[in-house]
């Protein structure tokens, strides 16, 4: 299978994973990234069975919208069922690197709201160390150097991701070189820098289930 039927499978067996969890009061975080928007199309042949959505980005909004799915802000909602989004890497904690399509913090705060994340990826996103896809991190635009030398201080090597401004309108630093053995403790320092927004890091909050596409089928794992 190519990693494009890889990552459609994965989204519909997150449709099918969900699909029994909602009602017509439910409310679907979707996150953004080509992963998710496989997800998105597959969504709209069960819209009649839900709400409507909250959408980690602006892109991801406008294609619900195209298929007629309702996309509410996230402050006119009391809860979220559940989150769909994919990763740039999982480990087997199912704590993740996201943020390759800049929209890390809007999905943060999505997936901080939502009772379940389920992250659907393919089976190259599986890593046992976090680190080799490069740490976004959601910067301040007038903080940008500051912040890389703190980065730097950590023992990563930030690059300004030229040309790259957020849903937020701030700027992406990506972060390499950073075998990241200890997620929480990592999320946690890079978030206290004087002028960081957020970081692509998610392991205060991991995922809840992985659904993960491989050559011989789309695999469920739990943290």
């Amino acid at each position: 299978m190519t990693q494009d039927e890889l990552k459609q499978a994965v989204a519909k067996a997150a449709v099918d994973y969900i699909q029994p969890k909602l009602d017509s009061d439910s409310i679907v975080g979707v996150g953004t990234g080509s992963t998710a928007n496989f997800f998105i199309d597959y969504l709209a042949e069960i819209k009649g069975s839900f709400d409507g959505t909250v959408a980690s980005s602006e892109a991801s909004a406008e294609r619900l919208k195209a298929h007629g799915i309702p996309v509410y802000d996230l402050n006119s909602v009391d809860s979220l069922v559940v989150y769909v989004d994919g990763a740039d890497e999982t480990n087997p904690a199912l704590e993740l690197i996201k943020g390759g399509g800049a929209a890390l913090t809007r999905e943060k705060i999505v997936a901080a709201v939502a009772d379940e994340f389920v992250c659907i990826a393919d089976g190259s996103k599986w890593v046992d160390v976090l680190g080799n896809f490069p740490l976004p991190v959601e910067v301040i635009p007038m903080a940008r150097s500051h912040v890389a030398r703190e980065l730097v201080k950590l023992g990563g090597d930030p690059v300004y991701r030229q040309d790259c401004v957020t849903d937020n309108g701030n700027v992406i630093l990506d972060v390499h070189n950073m075998a990241i053995t200890n997620p929480v403790e990592t999320e946690t320092a890079i978030n206290q820098i004087v002028g960081v927004v957020t970081n692509g890091l998610f392991a205060s909050r991991p995922a809840d289930v992985l659904l993960i596409g491989r050559e011989t089928g789309v695999e469920t794992v739990r943290a």
